[in-house]
């Protein structure tokens, strides 16, 4: 009887993995979330502003912040 090795995964757990924005949506439709349009408007927004990932948490932060 041979003994088995165990592998490795070709990847660290710690490895980030970046969702693109339709993959996103598909995965929010299933869990029942859809964006307003007032989101998407912003979204349109900042995509003609060309803001940074940074700019672009900001100004969402801004948006939600209570006070």
């Amino acid at each position: 009887m041979s003994i088995r090795k165990k592998t490795l995964a070709s990847k660290p757990a710690s490895t980030k993995f970046v969702l693109g924005r339709e993959r996103f949506a598909l995965i929010s439709a299933v869990e029942g979330i859809k964006p307003t349009a007032a989101m998407k408007k912003r979204v349109a927004e900042f995509d003609r502003l060309g803001l940074s990932p940074a700019e672009r948490r900001r100004e969402i932060i801004n948006v939600y912040r209570k006070g």
